[in-house]
């Protein structure tokens, strides 16, 4: 009974715990920089696994595998151009709340398992991504763009592929974990507004 509520008080003060994610920008031009920048963000990797989850969720119940890399690669591209944008001095109203409304929007995909087209689940992934980048982007400044950029991308992408291999794996066994996993994502989405 001790170790499950000490289990529960870790995560909910995980859950309630400001974002990491968004260092000194002064601290950023490293590759290294970008490729720890998703990693220590709990909206960022949220954000991140729910696509790899709901893209696992759409390959199978579509029965196309394409939903593995075309859902993810929507992602990053459109993640990298929003980087671009924010690099390029571009404005991007509302970039905070719209990366909270995408962790908390693509826990619900997942949660409700919800089965679009692979192109439309690539078109809602990049709207996201869009602001996931701009976010980057804004914060760098344009000391070491490239490697930082290559870093975040990187780290994205592994994080996309922790949650395809998660869905995956999950699905074979007990699909309804997945749609549980989507659903603490959304209200741990929910918590950081509100954190």
């Amino acid at each position: 009974m001790l170790k499950r509520l000490s289990l529960a008080a870790t995560v909910l003060a995980a859950a309630t715990a400001p974002a990491a994610a968004h260092l000194d920008p002064l601290e950023h031009g490293s590759l290294m920089a970008g490729v720890s920048h998703p990693l220590f963000g709990l909206d960022h990797i949220l954000a991140m696994v729910a696509v790899g989850l709901w893209a696992s969720q759409i390959a199978r119940a579509e029965r196309n595998a394409n939903a593995l890399w075309a859902v993810p690669a929507a992602f990053v591209g459109t993640m990298a151009l929003g980087f671009l944008a924010a690099l390029a001095g571009m404005n991007l109203p509302f970039v905070e709340p719209a990366i909270l409304a995408s962790v908390i929007g693509l826990g619900l995909l997942v949660s409700l398992a919800v089965k679009l087209p692979v192109p439309v689940s690539a078109a809602v992934v990049g709207i996201f991504a869009l602001f996931h980048g701009f976010a980057h982007g804004g914060e760098l400044g344009s000391a070491g763009a490239l490697q930082f950029g290559i870093g975040f991308v990187a780290a994205t992408a592994l994080l996309h592929a922790v949650g395809i291999g998660l869905g995956l794996g999950i699905s074979r066994f007990a699909p309804a974990v997945t749609r549980l996993a989507g659903a603490v994502t959304a209200l741990l989405g929910l918590s950081l507004v509100f954190g």
